[in-house]
């Protein structure tokens, strides 16, 4: 390990920390080498179907997450958030995020 020691210059002002050592653990050179997984964001909004239920487009979010699979990305997280929709034609719209993580 490596230590650094503070110095206590004549505008700090004493204190507990100013004697004693700060350590500062070294990473083992694999550690430091290691590649961070990369991520990528998407929003898919599912719109509700007006008559009955189910969304008229989970294709569309299968396709998304298929699209990201081929990348060699695979899903990390998803979240939803829905909203309603009072115009004509109306329906609730359900909004996806997803995070997908890289596995290479």
């Amino acid at each position: 390990m490596t230590r650094y020691a503070r110095k206590n210059t004549p505008h700090s002002r004493e204190s507990p920390l100013a004697a004693s050592s700060i350590v500062v653990p070294k990473l083992p050179e694999n550690k430091r080498t290691q590649k961070l997984p990369h991520y990528v964001v998407l929003q898919e909004t599912l719109k509700e179907k007006l008559l009955g239920t189910g969304s008229g487009n989970l294709t569309s979010l299968e396709k998304a997450i298929n699209d990201q699979a081929a990348k060699g990305y695979r899903l990390h997280t998803i979240t939803t958030a829905s909203s309603g929709s009072k115009g004509f034609g109306g329906g609730d719209r359900i909004q996806a995020t997803m995070v997908f993580e890289s596995l290479r």
